[in-house]
């Protein structure tokens, strides 16, 4: 069964910050392959980012949270590897 997802206002302006080609593979990784399986497709994080999950598409990395109650995905954050788990 697949997860219903969801895109948080942080996520959604760090779509629109990436570069015009990039944008859609990760719309379309987030909302169609992601959810399929997102515990096979991510790593836990630890830390302060414990709780949140990191799932890669090429240089660019989608933290999201995983609901079980709900069965929601909720993407916290999209950005560049370089720049996604600065706080």
């Amino acid at each position: 069964m697949n997860w219903a997802v969801r895109f948080a206002p942080a996520a959604l302006r760090g779509l629109q910050r990436l570069p015009t080609r990039i944008s859609p593979a990760i719309v379309e990784f987030a909302t169609v392959t992601l959810p399929t399986n997102p515990e096979r497709l991510s790593k836990p994080l630890r830390n302060e980012l414990e709780g949140v999950r990191s799932a890669r598409r090429g240089d660019y990395r989608v933290l999201f949270t995983l609901d079980d109650s709900t069965h929601t995905l909720l993407v916290v954050r999209v950005a560049h590897r370089a720049d996604v788990y600065r706080l």
